[in-house]
């Protein structure tokens, strides 16, 4: 069975020898300086300040988003536009919080949005922030979506939890907008088993980041904040200072053993991310030219395809039907990502009639798609099974 993951980790063997000496050691395994050292590598990896660790890239999006009503940048019942074709918590949190989703379709050759989409949302609605998600290592023309953002005052943040280290004219997606939220769950680019992580350049989101993850108070910012926070808000007792609540926050954090994880993970990222793409490009050159079976996916205008999962969005749904069924008990596959989100019995609940998307490309995707797993211990017989089960 050729299944999404061969292993929890990356060189799986030495990576557990390296976590029971380090649970042997330590002095702590609650939030400390392991996950700091994380935030400080993470950061400089992904080239922006700053790195807030969570405990998952699903709370990655809710910490995202309620920082930003803490700090006024949304209020709730504004607009947010969000990829149609993306998972569910990359929506729900705005439903949660009290915020109106506003579906963005994609396009069918990059399962992206593009400005073309967005344009045609921006013709009927004033959206407050877009909450872009790169799906499975893609973009599309990112570099006009931002110019289409910043026309119409619109506030981009990027869900990048599929799309670690894929490059896109020079610069890593994730970098694009205000803030971007990444996932090291089991499978995906890079495993902390648990994880996940929002990247930003301003220190101010940096610091609410904090207050959210943990309850609302500032034991994890810098000594220097804590006494701004507290000079500010006239908090004189140390008796009460550990214990003051400066605004909304949830328990989002992380331990020391994925701190520790995610250092010695993130020392392989580069070779993960080089194999994933010649798994991909190896693939892609064989299943995509298969036109009469496939739509064509297009990734020519990427610098790096840090692709986490390969798609096929078939022809047809008898198509799709077929490859189903031949890959039962041999490929593990599933549906794009979470398909179309307007689809989904959580969206038709709490979201009012007049987002279907019935004609769309994201519906299309969501019932003529499948993937399958890319990871870097593919063999060489398991893409030769691969490219003779898609293409027989």
């Amino acid at each position: 069975m050729i299944s999404l993951i061969k292993s929890t980790f990356y060189k799986e063997k030495k990576t557990k020898r390296e976590l029971c000496r380090f649970i042997k050691h330590a002095e702590k395994l609650s939030i400390g300086e392991e996950c700091r050292k994380f935030e400080v590598n993470f950061a400089k990896y992904q080239g922006r300040k700053y790195c807030v660790f969570v405990n998952s890239g699903s709370s990655a999006n809710l910490a995202l988003i309620m920082a930003l009503l803490n700090m006024g940048k949304l209020k709730r019942g504004d607009l947010v536009g969000f990829s149609a074709l993306t998972w569910s918590t990359n929506v729900m949190p705005l439903i949660q919080l009290g915020l109106t989703p506003v579906p963005v379709d994609v396009e069918v050759d990059t399962l992206n949005v593009s400005a073309r989409t967005l344009s045609e949302v921006l013709k009927k609605q004033n959206i407050k922030v877009l909450f872009l998600t790169h799906l499975l290592g893609f973009c599309d023309n990112l570099d006009e979506i931002v110019a289409l953002c910043q026309e119409h005052k619109i506030l981009l943040v990027e869900d990048n939890c599929e799309s670690l280290g894929t490059i896109y004219k020079g610069k890593r997606l994730g970098n694009f907008g205000l803030a971007s939220t990444f996932s090291f769950y089991v499978g995906h680019h890079m495993s902390t088993v648990e994880g996940g992580a929002v990247c930003t350049d301003d220190g101010d989101l940096e610091t609410m980041l904090q207050l959210v993850r943990a309850h609302g108070w500032d034991r994890n910012l810098t000594e220097q904040k804590q006494l701004t926070m507290r000079v500010k808000y006239k908090v004189n007792s140390s008796f009460y200072s550990r214990y003051t609540f400066y605004d909304l926050g949830f328990n989002l954090r992380t331990t020391e053993i994925q701190g520790f994880l995610g250092n010695v993970q993130l020392g392989y990222l580069d070779e993960i991310v080089a194999k994933r793409e010649q798994n991909f490009l190896f693939l892609a050159n064989h299943l995509y030219s298969r036109t009469d079976l496939f739509y064509p996916l297009r990734y020519d205008h990427l610098d790096i395809v840090s692709n986490f999962a390969v798609p096929l969005v078939c022809r047809s749904e008898r198509i799709r039907d077929e490859f189903v069924r031949r890959c039962d008990g041999i490929v593990e596959i599933r549906p794009i990502v979470g398909g179309d989100m307007t689809n989904q019995p959580f969206f038709h609940k709490y979201v009012e009639e007049g987002n279907d998307l019935s004609n769309s490309n994201a519906r299309l995707i969501h019932d003529q798609g499948l993937y399958f797993g890319n990871n870097p211990e593919l063999s060489k017989s398991d893409l030769t099974t691969l490219v003779k089960i898609f293409t027989s």
